[in-house]
């Protein structure tokens, strides 16, 4: 009998233990089957973003919603704020680095509160079961719902790191409206990056995701202290700041309202996202903090000179042909000043800026030295008869004194010399984008600014000089610099004639309280004073700088010595300019001229020209032009903002000028003269010679 027993109680534990193993396997293969039931977690969402372009060192420059309007700009664990990290896991999940996705105690004890207080006391969600929610919207609140968090949750943690979980939650956690992303929404609600966050801000932006909508500070400002100072209440507790920084932290305000995203760079950026539609992220050369400083001042002297004037300012680095900023305009958002368009790609008169490029021709050729004597003096081309900005003439003049005071007559003697065509071709070979009026020929004009031509090239043609005649291939976008750099330089000039014009515009008078024997630099205005321009360098960097009206208007008074210079060595001063020389080349001659080879101690007289005292050209009124509308800033009730500029050629001297049939002053020798206006209208001005030749024009003042 006993053995009988035995025997069957042998028999239920054997059949015990199948049934335990088979429920066991059953169960596995179950879990398993719920496991994968919902097939692969799809991360294709993470990779969608705003477009971003950052600068050389990763700054963010300008961001771009995407196509459905969201904010989601790219951020991990590296550019979050250590501490913001510690107090989001302080709050919201304290074992993360512990658990595999689930925390079983704080499921077991949210639930056992719930089924006591019949309401959600705490949340038993993991940081991991957020980022599954994140990755898989669901409206619904159940317990199907729930486990299949916990079941997205173990896969995520199965295939993906702690710290690339981080980064999955910083990319994707919600902030109200259409902000996603910590870096997103510490931009949106603070204007500054997430590594900066103080300890207040943080704790806002811990507490936003559980519930954005409701917590919004720039719509729900006292909801959202409420939730800040738990989060501060919270983190106190666990250790991670202390009580003192807790009550000190408290009394900070809520943000009143959203901040813009940052605009710098602005056209830059447009090109950048035109160029390539195909990545998120793209990375320029230029740097940020240049960028910032040169906005702001385009932007204080645009607002100095005048209500439709624009500023552009491009650097460029010498070594390495790379763009380290970019300004196109002063302000982007501005329709009064055009800021939309990019100025440093528009076609405008460079006027005397182009001319050191006829000197280094010169010198390269053999026909002159910076010491060569030359003639500014009235002297006719046939047609063609050049005068000098300030109509008065020196005689002779070095070469290196005609090019520092910028005189036109010489500058139109030696291009004479070396021929218009063959300097447009060598500004062609060498990069420049040149652009001569409709069906003209190249003559002598082009010398004084009578073609178009880009600042961008025309700064690239200066860093030509700063590297001793080789021009840059410019690089803008990180992404082009490796195809770029394999692109055969163009050669502007030779070495010594480089050094030669360098050495000779380092000695040009500087703008008041610039200071002096600095910067190599050079100015041009152009015919009408439509455009300003200051283009200067050292051996590290160039800076070309733009003054004018987008609109091509004329602004009285607009020269480049006054209007641009003082912007471009405000430019080399922000940006740190060491000012360092360039290192002087082999086969330069430093000579006066009477140590100077017999033949460059002048000029060689080979240009058919003949003085101007055997023929006189007509009396004619060359601004303003007959006809044109000029903006003087005239209103009906306020007294002129500026005069009117008076400029005439030809003719003899003296001259006596003549406004609605009132004369204006006595009579001068000079060409030019000045009338202020008492209001807006039309004007007839005329002109009279001392033969009694005359000119009228019929101008509208604004």
């Amino acid at each position: 009998m006993t053995r009988v027993k035995k025997s069957w109680r042998r028999w239920w534990v054997a059949s015990l233990l199948l049934v335990v193993v088979g429920l066991g396997l059953i169960s596995i293969l179950t879990a398993r089957a719920y496991l994968t039931a919902p097939g692969p977690l799809d991360l294709a969402d993470t990779a969608h973003g705003s477009p971003v372009v950052l600068d050389r060192n990763g700054k963010l420059l300008r961001a771009f919603t995407m196509e459905d309007g969201r904010w989601r700009l790219p951020a991990t664990l590296d550019d979050v704020d250590p501490r913001f990290v510690a107090m989001l896991l302080a709050y919201e999940d304290h074992r993360f680095y512990a658990h595999q996705g689930v925390d079983f105690e704080a499921l077991s004890r949210a639930a056992l509160q719930w089924l006591w207080h019949r309401h959600i006391v705490s949340g038993g969600s993991t940081l991991t079961m957020q980022v599954a929610r994140l990755l898989e919207p669901r409206q619904e609140k159940s317990i199907a719902a729930k486990l299949r968090q916990i079941v997205r949750a173990i896969e995520i943690e199965r295939h993906h790191s702690k710290k690339e979980i981080l980064d999955l939650y910083f990319a994707l956690a919600p902030y109200g409206g259409n902000i996603e992303g910590i870096r997103a929404a510490s931009l949106a609600y603070f204007g500054r990056e997430p590594k900066r966050l103080s300890i207040a801000q943080a704790a806002l932006l811990v507490a936003l995701p559980q519930a954005p909508e409701v917590r919004r500070p720039d719509r729900f400002p006292a909801i959202a202290e409420t939730a800040r100072d738990r989060v501060l209440d919270r983190v106190t507790a666990r250790g991670i700041i202390t009580r003192a920084e807790r009550d000190a932290v408290k009394h900070e305000s809520m943000p009143k309202a959203r901040r813009p995203f940052p605009t710098l760079a602005a056209h830059a950026a447009e090109e950048a996202l035109r160029a390539d539609t195909k990545h998120r992220i793209h990375r320029l050369t230029l740097d940020a903090t240049w960028q910032a400083s040169l906005e702001a001042l385009a932007r204080d002297n645009a607002q100095r000179l005048g209500p439709k004037i624009s500023v552009a300012i491009l650097v460029i680095d010498n070594q390495t042909g790379e763009i380290r900023a970019h300004v196109g305009s002063p302000d982007y958002f501005s329709a009064a000043r055009a800021g939309a368009i990019d100025m440093t790609e528009a076609l405008r008169s460079p006027g005397s800026a182009l001319k050191p490029f006829i000197y280094a021709l010169a010198f390269e050729t053999g026909l002159a030295h910076p010491e060569t004597m030359l003639e500014d003096r009235p002297t006719r081309y046939g047609l063609y008869a050049p005068e000098d900005f300030t109509l008065g003439y020196e005689g002779n003049v070095t070469a290196r004194h005609a090019l520092q005071m910028s005189l036109n007559l010489p500058a139109v003697e030696l291009l004479a010399a070396v021929g218009p065509a063959r300097f447009l071709a060598r500004l062609h070979n060498a990069g420049a984008d040149i652009v001569l009026p409709k069906d003209s020929p190249p003559g002598l004009a082009v010398g004084l600014g009578g073609l178009g031509i880009r600042l961008v090239d025309l700064t690239r043609l200066y860093a030509g000089l700063a590297r001793g005649g080789s021009v840059p291939n410019l690089i803008e976008r990180k992404a082009e610099a490796t195809a770029t750099a394999k692109e055969p330089l163009r050669r502007v000039t030779e070495p010594v004639a480089a050094w030669y014009v360098a050495d000779i515009l380092r000695g040009a008078p500087p703008p008041e309280n610039a200071p002096y024997g600095k910067l190599a630099f050079k100015t041009g205005t152009s015919y009408g004073y439509r455009d300003a321009f200051a283009v200067g360098f050292d051996k590290n960097d160039t800076i070309g700088v733009w003054v004018g009206r987008p609109d091509n208007g004329a602004v009285p008074g607009l020269v480049g010595r006054l209007a641009a210079a003082p912007i471009l060595f405000d430019a080399f001063a922000r940006i740190g300019s060491t000012y360092e020389n360039l290192p002087q080349p082999p086969g330069v001659l430093i000579a006066r001229n009477a140590e100077l080879p017999p033949p460059l101690r002048h000029l060689r007289q080979d240009a058919p020209k003949t003085f101007a005292a055997t023929e006189t050209a007509a009396l004619k009124i060359v601004y303003p032009p007959t006809g044109s509308r000029v903006d003087l800033g005239l209103s009906e009730h306020a007294a002129p903002a500026s005069p009117l500029a008076l400029k005439a050629q030809g003719g003899v001297p003296p001259f006596t000028w003549i406004v609605n049939g009132a004369p204006i002053g006595t009579p001068d020798l000079r060409r030019q003269s000045t009338w202020a206006p008492d209001g807006a209208g039309f004007a007839r001005v005329s002109v009279m010679d001392a033969k009694g030749a005359s000119d009228s024009v019929v101008v509208r003042l604004e």
